[in-house]
């Protein structure tokens, strides 16, 4: 969305339904590859050396996947994980836009970034962990549909919002190209056609950019609650502490919850990497608000345990149990309270550890219920992540903060460098 207003076209801004913000936002002015740019980009080409592998000779070439664990790694922590942590995106967007929430302006850049990276990539994992990876653009054609599949409506979902972040971010690519359109050499004639085409769309989705923040946020819902579909129709191979009717329940509610931590969690690392000042007089206001997220999602989950009666599976040793007190009731309940603290919301490492702790909770959540917590009838061994899982998966991540890196270097994404001293 943009924050600057153009001088030039004052009444594009006034109709952009709120999209620009008092402080201004300018390209990130910082040495590209430091000593651990050059470490994380090791890591990433390393990790996608292993995707490539992956590609030319199956899924059994580095994967524990079988017949029986067909859900592993890459679907628990790169889809299903990735998926609820992009939520900062929609979460935000609605606070600002719907729930008229201006002061929060200054973080709705990063955190659309973040969310369109985080499904952009979601994407890209995905097609790691199709067998026939080449077939995944078969939901995109008609008569190839199957509505009666979870999977299709998460599929459509995701594969439509989408193309609604990247038309949310359209604005911040014109604001920072309108009048610089610069093409090198033989195409140096679009230069022209180019410009023209950003002051059209820069025009046009100040008119109808409500249209899209809505589309997001009524989508983002449908698919975060799908996912949570997907294993209710495995009542006898889940185990009964991750197995609800509520399932759907409570990936949404988890997901808005983690939105707000993700925002904080990205706001301060891309301050600790680039040398600037924590914006607590945002960040604090907006760990208010948490609360009352996260404690939805409690007040679900330990209402359905108290109804269905499966409280009772909470003390017995197996893997599950000792995953659901580790991830909620250490990793939610905790940063919950957390949350609640003013001293904590004033302290940027209180802050930080905060919702750092949610996030992990909702990372092992969600890796619990598809892989962890999941015993099939016939199983005849128990399914342990390889090394190329987790080499790739770590890759996907490096390679996010590096796309991310790039993004902020070109575009005016974050708040400028005086706003922050």
């Amino acid at each position: 969305m943009v924050f600057e207003q153009k001088k030039e076209k004052p009444e594009t801004v006034r109709k952009q339904i709120k999209m620009s913000s008092h402080q201004r936002a300018a390209p990130v002015e910082k040495k590209f590859f430091t000593p651990g740019m050059k470490i994380l980009t090791a890591v990433m080409v390393t990790g996608l050396g292993f995707g490539l592998y992956r590609m030319i000779f199956g899924l059994a070439s580095v994967t524990n996947l079988n017949n029986q664990y067909a859900l592993g790694l890459w679907i628990g922590a790169d889809v299903a994980t990735g998926v609820a942590l992009a939520a900062g995106g929609f979460t935000t967007g609605a606070l600002v836009y719907i729930f008229n929430r201006e002061h929060f302006h200054a973080i709705l850049r990063p955190a659309l970034l973040t969310a369109l990276l985080g499904y952009t990539f979601v994407g890209i994992g995905l097609e790691f962990d199709l067998g026939k990876w080449y077939n995944i653009w078969h939901p995109a054609i008609p008569f190839m549909w199957q509505g009666n599949s979870v999977l299709f409506e998460v599929g459509m979902c995701v594969m439509v919002y989408l193309n609604v972040l990247y038309i949310e971010f359209m604005p911040v690519v014109c604001e920072r190209f309108i009048g610089r359109v610069n093409l090198p050499g033989m195409l140096s004639c679009l230069n022209n056609p180019v410009d023209i085409l950003l002051r059209f769309l820069d025009h046009i989705l100040g008119k109808i950019m409500f249209i899209f923040i809505i589309a997001g946020v009524v989508l983002s819902c449908l698919h975060q609650s799908s996912l949570g579909t997907l294993m209710v129709i495995a009542p006898y191979k889940l185990h009964p502490l991750y197995w609800s009717l509520l399932s759907p329940a409570f990936f949404l509610s988890s997901a808005i919850g983690v939105g707000l931590p993700m925002v904080i969690f990205e706001s301060m690392l891309a301050c600790r990497a680039f040398g600037r000042k924590p914006e607590m007089r945002v960040l604090t206001p907006l760990a208010r608000i948490i609360p009352f997220l996260i404690g939805v999602y409690i007040f679900l989950k330990i209402g359905d345990m108290i109804f269905r009666g499966t409280y009772v599976y909470l003390f017995e040793s197996s893997v599950p149990a000792i995953m659901f007190w580790i991830e909620f009731g250490f990793l939610t309940v905790v940063p919950f309270f957390m949350f609640m603290s003013s001293d904590i919301r004033r302290s940027p490492r209180g802050l930080f550890i905060a919702a750092t702790m949610y996030i992990i909770g909702i990372f092992l959540n969600r890796s619990t219920v598809f892989f962890i917590a999941f015993k099939p009838v016939y199983a005849e061994k128990a399914y342990i992540p390889a090394m190329g899982e987790f080499a790739l998966t770590i890759g996907l991540i490096a390679a996010i903060i590096f796309v991310y890196r790039v993004f902020v270097t070109i575009l005016p994404v974050l708040p400028a460098q005086e706003e922050n001293s």
